[in-house]
């Protein structure tokens, strides 16, 4: 069970002003912790530490960043129950989903860990000219400095861990500001990362208020600042963030593509997964399937007999997939959007009344280009089915949007993958399975409204860092 409260880590050290963030078990509705709400005051005071602590952070050798990574991973691991639950309560997120993302915690600080000894520089040869010959060229990435961290309320571990842990592996010092819904993983971390000997301020873990957090965004101290979060407000920062680094990690609306080629017993599973895991709260969640026109009724029955099968309630019990959405205003948006595409058109192929906070599984075909269901991010237990003809239209229809993530094909035919990946406007196309698949040591990110630069790990590591360049010219 959660603790009656929590602190806030304020330069490595956790800190209790208060008690005035509540957190609320999001099946129950009920409060279920509290937590220590970071103001103005304490803000300032972590982004001047992590000023101070910048020089030491430089200088904190490869062996001792890697021992910290690696202590983090072993505390996670010995504390895999309890950061489940944690997830299970403040996220609403089934148990079965949320010991995979306890897995994936675990996976980014190794991976991480592992990074702390790559070669990030190499040597040059200078003798390309005439004028350049008696020179020799080394490089070197080194950290920029303070860094900014945002991370949102749907991956409250990893997705904080994919700014945490390449942050420590590059040398930088950080403040991250984690969902005020969902503070409770990322404090944990704080609190294994307070037992290292990382320099005094190389990290603050602050849950504070949208409009307490405005220097996290405008403040030149940082470097850079890192948001994952909705387009909106991503692209809002990015305005008002002056002249340090953005990358930003924003919203999807994924398409996967179903070719006539394709075993429907092997991909039914696959598109239940992709579209309805964690109660469909994630940006590469299938939102829109096209299927070939001569497999789409086979396909269409079978997927709606599979959704409907879906087990809906408690997250914490081990049947449950579908648990509630993270509040009743985000449940009452999505059924909109539902009603709203059968009102111009849409057929409901499954999908029951919400109560409360909770949506049942649902399934459209035929959602009308324009309908908000179509246009924009569901980011909730629903998908869409539209058939289609040739696969250059297909692919034409996935590119139909503003967002541009990931996008699935479900193809044995290599020209087809490679057409996919040749023309599909995305991040990253994923041939033969869901654009809900990431393993967290690749480039991940998006083109369009999807974002701005590259998680996973090492791309990480790689904004947070800089060339630094060596020139010696050899004696007369």
């Amino acid at each position: 069970m959660l603790r009656d409260r929590y602190p806030f880590y304020l330069a490595n050290a956790p800190q209790q002003p208060n008690a005035d963030l509540v957190v609320t078990d999001k099946y129950s509705g009920k409060p279920a912790t509290r937590v220590a709400l970071a103001g103005a005051e304490h803000i300032e005071k972590a982004i001047a530490a992590a000023q101070r602590a910048a020089p030491a952070m430089a200088r904190f050798p490869a062996f001792k960043r890697q021992a910290v990574l690696r202590h983090c991973a072993r505390q996670f691991s010995g504390r895999q129950q309890e950061l489940a639950l944690s997830l299970c309560i403040e996220a609403g997120k089934p148990i079965k989903d949320s010991r995979g993302e306890v897995t994936r915690l675990i996976d980014t600080f190794n991976l991480a860990a592992d990074e702390c000894s790559r070669d990030l520089g190499g040597v040059m040869s200078m003798d390309v000219t005439e004028r350049s010959q008696g020179y020799r060229g080394m490089h070197k990435r080194v950290p920029i400095g303070p860094l900014s961290l945002i991370s949102p309320f749907n991956f409250p571990l990893n997705l904080a861990a994919h700014k945490v842990a390449p942050a420590i592996a590059a040398g930088c010092p950080f403040v991250l500001k984690p969902a005020s819904r969902t503070p409770i993983g990322a404090l944990i971390i704080g609190e294994v990362l307070a037992q290292t000997d990382l320099p005094k301020g190389a990290f603050s873990i602050l849950p504070c208020s949208r409009d307490g957090a405005d220097l996290f965004t405008t403040d030149e101290r940082f470097k850079l600042l890192s948001f994952t979060g909705s387009p909106k407000v991503g692209w809002d920062l990015k305005a008002r963030a002056g002249r340090k680094r953005v990358v930003l990690e924003l919203g999807g609306n994924a398409a996967c593509i179903v070719t006539a080629d394709a075993d429907v017993e092997k991909v039914i599973p696959r598109l239940v997964f992709g579209a309805y895991y964690q109660s469909g709260q994630s940006c590469i969640s299938v939102q829109r399937i096209l299927i070939h026109s001569s497999r789409y009724a086979q396909f269409r029955d079978k997927l709606t007999a599979a959704v409907e099968a879906l087990v809906h309630g408690d997250p914490q019990d081990e049947k449950t997939t579908i648990g509630p959405m993270i509040s009743e205003d985000e449940a009452r948006r999505l059924e909109g959007w539902i009603e709203e595409a059968i009102a111009k058109g849409a057929r409901k192929l499954c999908g029951g009344p919400r109560e409360g906070s909770m949506l049942r599984a649902s399934l459209l075909e035929n959602v009308p280009s324009g309908c908000k269901l179509d246009a924009e991010e569901a980011f909730g237990p629903v998908a869409t089915l539209a058939p289609y003809e040739d696969f250059d239209d297909a692919l034409d229809r996935v590119n139909d949007t503003k967002y541009g993530l990931q996008a699935g094909v479900f193809t044995r035919d290599i020209d087809q993958a490679m057409k996919a990946w040749d023309r599909l406007e995305v991040g990253g196309v994923i041939i033969g399975d869901v654009p809900s698949w990431r393993v967290d040591h690749m480039p991940y990110g998006g083109v369009k409204e999807s974002g701005l630069g590259r998680e996973g790990v090492r791309y990480a590591i790689e904004d947070m860092t800089e060339h630094r360049l060596l020139v010696i010219r050899d004696p007369a």
